[in-house]
């Protein structure tokens, strides 16, 4: 066993078995969290981590314990899962197991059992997420650095550039502005024979024609008003290496066209020269636009289309991967808490689901400023909703306002008058009223509740069932 506890969510809307699962699992030491729905289940689910979920197959339907073992396998692929059973329901079980689930239990269960198997779920998860994160790092190591993901989609986007990687062919990568397309064509070259030459970008979209022309090709001295002295082109610069043109969808037509030669004959002509210089450069090109519907309206040539897409590499936006954004959002944090000095303890849940939730319009890039932002503010090494900006749901936290801080938690109560009509009660008072605002301020969530409170769950139970509320 690793020396951090086991995370386990136990999914069973028998209060009393559930506590029963829970009492004998902790005797291992582990850290169990407890779901008595299967919306409960699904939202604790994309909120933290689990080495292991024990779940009851039949909650609110029959099938409900497999619709939680799929919901599970697209959130993390290295949670393990044991199903619970009864006697009528064992083909269920065997079904789940076909669905990925690590084994099935049958009631009345056999405590010893329960702990055994828990056990080697726990090992089997752990060794698969050290070998995840294992992959990860040799990747890293080898020039995919920041490309990171374990969505299907991500994987298969990593799996082709690996293809493409060791290759000399020209790649078109299409993606919305932030999905880090510059990033991709870095990965691209650093895998590639010619990681030791250099890599150089260029945006084709911020730069007038003459200028575009003369920063690609090169010129001499007195090819234009300002040409004071021979000048080196990128493409020159990048002899041997790999040059990555930035929103190639924008280059001028004129511009295209020379483009286009260079693709043809591997060389370039200074602008106001007559001489041709023979060149050694792989293109990687990126661009936001449809260059399909480009071509068809006459502002990209179709030659030049098809010499550049000889492999194509689609980045999907953040929205169509949500599952990647726990694994880059705690990449950045570490990220930036190192730049800035800063000891990050965690994120709270419902931080975490704000940003889980989050449509992400500016993809990656939005998603890493956002990270840099809550680390700049952060005062208490938690990440929490007074961290993050208002407009993805953040609570801007103003003295003298109705939003005061209490114990890393922002309360609704009415200023320091509220706090002034505590003074008199008895504490057990206090605590019921605390703890049925902060119950309401999490939308009952008892998980994050206790979390706030800084009590265990089956704590907070029992004084919920003690105060009546």
């Amino acid at each position: 066993m690793s020396e951090s506890p086991l995370s386990i969510l136990v999914i069973d809307d028998d209060r009393n078995h559930a506590d029963v699962v829970v009492a004998s699992l902790e005797k291992l030491g582990a850290d169990c969290v407890i779901a008595h729905s299967q919306s409960d289940a699904l939202e604790k689910i994309q909120s933290r981590y689990f080495d292991v979920i024990i779940t009851d197959l039949m909650l609110e339907r029959q099938d409900s314990g497999i619709e939680i073992l799929k919901a599970v396998k697209q959130f993390s692929e290295e949670t393990e899962i044991i199903v619970v059973t009864g006697h009528n329901s064992v083909k269920i079980a065997v079904e789940a197991m076909r669905q990925g689930a690590f084994n099935y239990l049958q009631k009345p269960l056999d405590l010893q059992q329960l702990r055994t198997i828990t056990e080697r779920a726990g090992e089997s998860s752990r060794l698969r997420r050290i070998n995840r994160e294992l992959t990860q790092r040799l990747d890293e190591k080898f020039g995919f650095t920041g490309v990171l993901g374990n969505s299907p989609e991500m994987l298969a986007v990593i799996e082709r550039l690996k293809r493409v990687a060791t290759t000399d062919a020209t790649v078109l990568i299409q993606g919305e502005t932030g999905t880090g397309k510059e990033l991709f064509a870095q990965s691209i070259h650093q895998n590639s024979p010619r990681k030791n030459k250099p890599f150089v970008a260029l945006n084709c979209g911020a730069l007038s024609e003459h200028i575009l022309e003369s920063e690609l090709f090169g010129h001499v001295k007195g090819a234009f008003t300002d040409a004071s002295s021979d000048r080196l082109g990128k493409f020159e610069y990048a002899n041997g290496g790999t040059i990555f043109l930035d929103e190639v969808g924008d280059m001028p037509m004129p511009t295209q066209i020379k483009l286009l030669r260079v693709l043809e004959n591997s060389e370039v002509t200074r602008v106001g020269s007559n001489t041709t210089i023979k060149i050694n450069v792989r293109i990687l090109s990126a661009t936001n636009r449809n260059l399909e519907e480009a071509v068809a309206s006459g502002s990209f040539r179709q030659d030049l289309y098809h010499r550049l897409k000889v492999v194509t590499i689609r980045i999907p936006p953040l929205r169509e991967r949500s599952v990647d954004i726990p694994v880059l959002l705690d990449h950045f944090l570490k990220q930036f808490a190192k730049r800035y000095g800063k000891t990050i303890k965690g994120i709270t849940p419902a931080a975490r689901k704000i940003l889980f939730n989050f449509d992400w319009p500016g993809n990656v890039r939005q998603l890493r400023n956002v990270a840099e932002s809550m680390i700049v503010v952060d005062y208490d090494g938690l990440i929490d909703r007074d961290d993050l900006p208002e407009e993805i749901g953040g609570i801007l936290m103003l003295p003298n306002s109705a939003e005061v801080a209490v114990s890393d938690k922002t309360w609704n109560v009415d200023g320091l008058r509220g706090l002034r009509e505590l003074v008199g009660k008895p504490l057990t008072e206090i605590e019921r009223i605390f703890i049925m605002e902060t119950l309401q301020s999490v939308a009952g969530n008892r998980e994050e509740a206790a979390q706030i409170l800084g009590i265990g769950e089956r704590t907070l139970y029992r004084k919920i069932k003690e105060y009546g509320i």
